[in-house]
């Protein structure tokens, strides 16, 4: 099989859609309730490559899963703490796909000066608890009944990872991703993904 970590492409936004449309119309993963277009999704997936890695996983030409960061709050003093997200295409559960993406992103966004990440996971959700939880991340709080979907009010589950010296203070400036994307470190980031993955 032929794999392949990479930042996503426009061309990338019907597979992930593919991905990512199952989880709004049936499930409470994601609070979004309606399916994007693709020329509105493609745009925020531009707003976010501004900043930070939005990567795909494509295997023997398929989107077999997507990872990505966000920004989580606007005020100056959270710009070091960003949200996370990761879906894999149900042909490809199994094979680290999800490990192997957030492998790829945390090395980036640490390079960046990102310091803490958020997984923010509706509840219950053992499968994707369990997996936070073995990549290292804690839970750090839940709210009751903060979103209502599928007819019920959900509870949401908070869940962080400190990827900085939390003894030091962070960088001044945090790398944009278009100033790492030639870095040697960008391609060994792809690569400690790539080395992660079940073929």
């Amino acid at each position: 099989m032929n794999a392949i970590i990479r930042l996503a492409e426009k061309r990338d936004v019907r597979g992930i859609l593919e991905i990512y449309t199952p989880f709004i119309l049936d499930t409470s993963v994601t609070f979004e309730e309606e399916v994007p277009s693709e020329e509105s999704f493609w745009e925020r997936m531009q707003g976010i490559m501004a900043e930070l890695p939005y990567l795909v996983c494509e295997i023997d030409g398929r989107i077999a899963g997507y990872a990505y960061a966000s920004g989580y709050r606007s005020r100056a003093s959270y710009r070091w703490s960003k949200e996370v997200s990761v879906y894999v295409h149900p042909d490809f559960q199994r094979r680290k796909v999800g490990h192997a993406l957030y492998t790829s992103l945390n090395e980036m966004v640490r390079y960046q000066g990102i310091a803490d990440l958020l997984a923010i996971i509706t509840m219950p959700n053992e499968p994707s608890v369990s997996f936070h939880e073995n990549f290292g991340y804690v839970k750090c709080g839940e709210f009751s009944k903060v979103g209502y979907k599928l007819n019920q009010w959900q509870n949401v589950g908070w869940f962080e990872l400190f990827l900085q010296d939390e003894n030091k203070p962070p960088k001044d400036r945090i790398l944009p991703l278009k100033e790492i994307v030639d870095l040697p470190v960008f391609k060994d980031a792809i690569q400690k993904g790539l080395d992660k993955l079940k073929l």
